[in-house]
């Protein structure tokens, strides 16, 4: 047994014996009837022994018949038995079950309760439901099957006695050789057990902070460092599950030991045991012990205490037991709604970072180039679909402030997506500062724009991580005054300071979109792109937030969501899906029939 199996034990031996002190009252009635069993047990063998030596050879068939009736009885007793023990099992799996569910959410409770380490405990979804199921389950096999061994080989092995002891010396060493060739597999294969359940774990908070952070992971061009981590995991659960299955295998080969030779030997051994005094009734009667009692218990007990066995002690464990440092690590790395914070978020100066860094190298190449061009961009959605985009050519000037209208479904994100690098055209090519950006490495592209989209992300944290996530150089002075100029000092008052904790849940969709545009305004990057990320607010509160956003160094691209928008902006790009068209909010209302149908219907 490994030192950490051994702790397990250790602590799982106080609450183990509480359990099962407080139903002594079940515990007897299952006794009681696995006491029935034992007997069942002894008197199928002993009643086909009886009937072939004292009824069929001896020339008294009905008194052979009587003794194989009697066999009969026992065997069809055994459907009363199970019945009875089933009864009885629920009576000790069900509180389990309700115990490990309380343990687990009073666990998560405490984990996120003020005081407590702190965080979302991702891991608890799977205590709640695959693991709590494995637990009880295994329990159950477990008393069911040790139960089943233990009185069942008693019955079997007294039988076998009472006939002749000689029988005992062929069969028992086999028996013994299988169970401690299953034996010697029971710790590696625990601690390969512990090792899959763990990287399930890891596996499943991967996916789920993934998932959760999709658009925040696109936006930011770190898609890639989290796909690579994904498949890390995905390669530890596989090798994780292939010693698992050799494991298993040599636990089969244990089972043949013990289930085949036994009866083998006692084939091979029919000449000796005659020579000492075995009838051939009492060799009958030992082949059905061997055949309907014993081999089937030892089958069922080393494959539950096998798998079922090792897969409890590591399940109590983890629910159970002290939440260990190596656990919290993994779901502190894996948690979605937090993300790896800064040495310092919140500095008193200002200081330069990497990516400060490559947006000044990015400023550059901006200042001599055209800050977003397309050149004959096309893009459809499958072989034989319509393009979205069609040949499109467009060219915003360093500094520019764009608005790009059009009706719902016309291409406006997907021409964001395009110009953020997240989504390659099928044919043309997309510049960004003079750079094609389609294939460019995921870090440039986080130093070079900042996409915000119409569903604002917003993880748990303080209202200073939110805000300074793309620019963590940024200093307090900075971010009071982003607050300031998009009005968001309420919020931020009311949620305790830039040192208050956000809970995205608690903030309306409106309060979501203007801390991403705080974010996205502290960022570096010299071009920002907006999705539709106003939609949520107010009239009064998008002018504010885009002047705020015009008013910065560096490009600006806007989804219009209202015609304010575009009067703001210094051109607008019309997608109509025939021809696009760009110019002046005048310009467009002299050229674009589309344009002048959307102010009208923006004016009504």
């Amino acid at each position: 047994m490994t030192s950490a199996e051994a702790g397990a034990l250790r602590r799982l031996a106080p609450p183990a014996r509480r359990f099962l002190a407080h139903r002594k009252g079940v515990l007897v009635r299952l006794a009681l009837w696995s006491l029935a069993e034992s007997g069942q047990a002894f008197l199928v063998g002993h009643a086909v022994a009886r009937s072939v030596d004292e009824g069929f050879l001896a020339g008294d068939p009905r008194l052979g018949l009587l003794w194989l009736g009697v066999a009969l009885v026992a065997v069809l007793s055994g459907a009363r038995v199970v019945r009875g023990v089933f009864a009885q099992l629920a009576g000790v799996t069900e509180p389990l079950r309700d115990g490990l569910v309380r343990r687990a959410v009073d666990r998560s409770m405490a984990r996120a309760a003020p005081g407590g380490p702190g965080g979302t405990d991702r891991a608890a979804v799977s205590r709640l439901t695959n693991q709590v199921e494995i637990a009880r389950d295994s329990f159950a096999g477990l008393v069911l099957t040790l139960r089943s061994f233990v009185f069942t080989a008693a019955g079997a092995l007294l039988g076998l006695l009472s006939l002749h002891p000689a029988l005992l010396v062929v069969v028992l060493p086999p028996l013994a050789a299988g169970l401690a060739l299953f034996l010697v597999t029971l710790r590696p294969m625990a601690a390969a057990q512990r090792r899959a359940l763990a990287a399930d774990e890891a596996l499943g908070d991967h996916a789920a902070s993934a998932r959760a952070a999709l658009r925040d992971l696109a936006a930011c061009g770190t898609g890639p460092g989290v796909e690579r981590r994904g498949a890390d995991l995905v390669a530890d659960a596989a090798a994780a599950a292939r010693t698992l299955a050799g494991w298993a295998a040599v636990r089969t080969a244990a089972l043949g030991v013990a289930g085949h030779l036994p009866v083998l030997a006692l084939l091979v051994a029919v000449e000796w045991l005659r020579g000492h005094g075995v009838s051939v009734g009492a060799l009958l009667g030992a082949f059905t012990y061997l055949v309907q009692s014993l081999l089937p218990a030892l089958h069922t007990l080393m494959t539950a205490l096998g798998a079922a066995g090792s897969r409890l002690l590591v399940v109590l464990d983890r629910i159970l037991g002290p939440e260990t440092e190596t656990e919290t690590e993994t779901e502190t790395e894996t948690e979605p709604d937090r993300v790896p914070e800064p040495v310092s978020v919140l500095k008193s100066q200002p200081g330069p970072s990497t990516a400060s860094a490559s947006a000044a190298a990015f400023a550059v190449d901006m200042a001599a180039a055209p800050a977003v061009e397309l050149r004959a961009v096309t893009l459809s959605y499958g072989a034989r679909a319509e393009p979205v985009l069609d040949a499109l050519d467009l060219c915003v000037a360093p500094g520019e402030h764009l608005a790009v209208v059009g009706p719902s479904g016309i291409g406006k994100s997907t021409l964001t997506r395009l110009v953020a690098g997240t989504l390659a055209p099928s044919s043309g090519e997309v510049r960004v500062a003079g750079r094609p950006v389609t294939g460019r490495p995921a870090a440039e592209l986080a130093a070079l724009r900042v996409l915000v989209p119409q569903d604002a992300y917003v993880f748990s944290g303080t209202v200073g991580d939110n805000l300074a996530y793309l620019s963590t150089d940024a200093c307090r002075a900075e971010l009071d005054a982003a607050v300031g100029a998009f009005g968001l000092g309420p919020l931020v008052e009311r949620l305790g300071g830039l040192d208050g904790t956000v809970r995205p849940a608690e903030l309306s969709p409106g309060e979501r979109q203007l801390v991403a545009l705080v974010r996205a305004y502290l960022s570096p990057a010299p071009l920002l792109l907006l999705d539709e990320a106003t939609c949520h607010l107010d009239p009064a509160s998008e002018a504010r937030a885009e002047e705020a956003l015009a008013g910065r160094a560096g490009t600006l691209v806007v989804v219009a969501h209202r015609l304010s928008s575009a009067v703001r902006a210094d051109r607008t790009l019309v997608l109509d899906g025939v021809r696009a068209r760009c110019g002046t909010h005048a310009e467009l209302l002299d050229r674009s029939p589309l344009y002048r149908d959307l102010t009208g219907h923006w004016n009504s």
